[in-house]
């Protein structure tokens, strides 16, 4: 049987303090996190909230000088899903800067905290599975 590795345990045990300690400050920075995105042309700006949900949309009217809706519906979907990889990215910086960091435990593995983040919700079903029908599992 392996020995348990007391210092990285009493380390991660100080880091879990330390993030209880914050747990309202990084509440509020996660909350406060925006997302924005420019389409390729420059014509869209997407502006999601710290969940990935839509808070502003700006449609340059210039793209009605030759419409085409399907073109603008992927536009705006892909924006969008742009503006919420911003959110997921600055939400990950802030959770790397205030989680407890593992020590080499292999206590993260078990909780991706990056697939879920860096997912769409419309590609959750894909990634996220039922367990035992009350919620879902990465």
């Amino acid at each position: 049987m392996e020995r348990p590795k007391w210092s990285a345990i009493r380390a991660v045990l100080d880091d879990l303090s330390q993030s209880l300690e914050n747990a309202a400050q990084t509440r509020q920075q996660v909350l406060e996190v925006t997302g924005t995105a420019w389409s390729d042309d420059g014509m869209i700006k997407a502006v999601v909230g710290p969940r990935g949900q839509l808070v502003d949309l700006d449609i340059d009217p210039r793209v009605y000088r030759t419409p085409n809706s399907k073109a603008l519906s992927a536009a705006i979907l892909s924006t969008v899903r742009a503006a919420v990889e911003d959110a997921g990215r600055k939400t990950r910086e802030i959770l790397e800067r205030t989680l407890p960091k593992d020590r080499g435990l292999g206590l993260t593995e078990q909780t991706d905290f990056d697939r879920m983040l860096d997912s769409h919700d419309a590609d959750l079903p894909k990634l996220l599975k039922k367990e035992d029908g009350h919620g879902y599992v990465l």
